[in-house]
């Protein structure tokens, strides 16, 4: 099993499903269709630890739907992932 590198020893995986699935039920029904689609392409890029593809995918969030944008730099599990791609260079 695959391990973090900051050493928490939480798999990666399963600490972004655990924070997309909250972001998830945290924004509920306030997501469209096309919300729907970014979440899961971050979510995607986020657990292939795509830093290119998710800043791609975090840039086009915050262009279209500045909301969402606000609560996924709001969600701290969300922000720790952002901080952890940082270490990867993002």
């Amino acid at each position: 099993m695959e391990r973090d590198r900051d050493g928490n020893g939480e798999p990666h995986e399963e600490r972004v499903n655990r924070t997309f699935d909250a972001l998830h039920e945290g924004l509920g029904d306030r997501l469209d269709d096309a919300g729907r689609e970014d979440v899961a392409r971050l979510r995607t890029a986020a657990a292939e630890r795509d830093a290119e593809a998710l800043r791609a995918h975090l840039t086009s969030v915050k262009e279209r739907d500045s909301w969402l944008y606000r609560e996924l730099a709001a969600h701290p599990d969300f922000a720790a992932l952002i901080n952890e791609l940082a270490v990867w260079g993002f």
